[in-house]
């Protein structure tokens, strides 16, 4: 593993083939010395953003996210994470304001865990779930999954469903957020093909099709489960500027404490 103080590491190289999967668990940033440095990060309107919060935890999540994601992209520029500055894209996704270099980013959180995805140019999502959420999967998926996935879900053993289930549900909303249109996609137009992978901690045997009516290629698109626990599960999609599916990309992962240090990790 690799422990880098932040005063001394060199920048981070991103190469055109990866995909660096930062992640952080809010909880465990207590220190007001740091707390009260993250809030000195955020613009006007970040602030009054995450002052409008009703609760403390979440303040407290909003204030971390916004210090993290700063705090990561000036591992790869020579920007300081107090003058990043964002502004919603074309399809209204946060992107970086004038970008040094054509970084592209997404964010997700649940409870303990903020993830945000990073690569150079092509169009990512990513999203993060609590599996342990009390909620009812199969009703869920028979109202907004597809017919595929709604048959292939109920064909599972019982205590294989709700797994299951958050693979279908976080990949569909990585999907979504790489195309930065939110639920406008339904999500019964598209369907996710999970097949055994080797790998029971990364797969990216996942294949996509689509509803007839639906104008998209599935070529273009790779997307990845990952199981960094047993609490939570994480899916990224990628939408290549490149039309196949042959760019062999790597992903590497890291945890951080914002203006403190980070850690590559492996699974």
């Amino acid at each position: 593993m690799n422990n880098k103080n932040k005063e001394t590491t060199a920048k981070l190289n991103l190469k055109e083939n990866e995909i660096h999967l930062w992640s952080i668990d809010p909880t465990q940033i207590t220190s007001e010395t740091l707390l009260k440095q993250y809030k000195k990060l955020l613009t006007e309107d970040e602030t009054i953003k995450q002052q409008r919060y009703r609760f403390d935890k979440d303040k407290h999540s909003a204030l971390i996210t916004r210090a993290f994601v700063r705090d990561l992209l000036s591992y790869y520029a020579d920007v300081k994470p107090c003058d990043w500055r964002f502004n919603k894209g074309e399809k209204d996704k946060p992107e970086i304001s004038n970008p040094p270099l054509p970084l592209r980013f997404n964010i997700s959180h649940t409870d303990k865990l903020i993830i945000c995805a990073i690569m150079l140019n092509d169009d990512i999502g990513c999203d993060v779930e609590n599996v342990k959420r009390n909620t009812d999967p199969l009703l869920i998926a028979e109202r907004f999954f597809s017919s595929t996935e709604v048959t292939e879900l109920f064909g599972l053993p019982d205590n294989k469903q709700r797994c299951r289930f958050f693979d279908y549900w976080t990949l569909k909303e990585s999907y979504i957020k790489a195309w930065g249109l939110g639920l406008s996609i339904p999500l019964s137009d598209f369907s996710f093909h999970i097949l055994p992978c080797e790998n029971n901690k990364i797969n990216n045997n996942i294949k996509l099709s689509f509803a007839e009516h639906r104008i998209d290629t599935p070529e273009i698109w790779q997307s990845w489960l990952i199981n960094p626990n047993e609490s939570h599960r994480i899916a990224i999609s990628v939408r290549s500027k490149q039309d196949n599916q042959d760019i062999g990309y790597k992903i590497r992962l890291f945890n951080s404490v914002p203006l403190v240090s980070y850690q590559e990790t492996y699974l």
